[in-house]
């Protein structure tokens, strides 16, 4: 496993500044977060390639609320809920350069057609 810089421990720093952003998909503001890698930790690059994940919803049966739809194991019905990890990844990106964050996850739902049979 590949540790990140230090350049990259601060970029996962304000990743997870964010908050879940699975959570705040759900309008919920959850700021206890871990990162979790979209592509493992070792190819170059990976360690940009991150999203702010509550415990819930990164790892099955952790964190306060077991009913949520966690990535591990449940990547397909985690991404048919919230997107691909790439979709996400870009929200990410963009939330952290954005000035209206409730715009930007407007479209995103929009555009992704989440949340249409709920």
């Amino acid at each position: 496993m590949s540790n990140p810089t230090k350049a990259e421990s601060e970029f996962h720093d304000i990743v997870a500044g964010l908050g879940c952003i699975a959570c705040m998909l759900d309008g919920i503001i959850n700021p206890v977060v871990s990162i979790h890698h979209i592509d493992g930790r070792t190819k170059k690059g990976a360690h940009m390639k991150v999203l702010p994940l509550c415990a819930g919803h990164h790892q099955n049966g952790t964190g306060n609320d077991i009913s949520l739809i966690a990535m591990h194991p449940y990547k397909a019905r985690f991404e048919s809920r919230y997107g691909t990890q790439a979709q996400l990844l870009e929200l990410v990106n963009e939330l952290l350069v954005c000035e209206d964050a409730g715009a930007a996850l407007s479209d995103y739902i929009v555009r992704h057609k989440l949340f249409d049979d709920d």
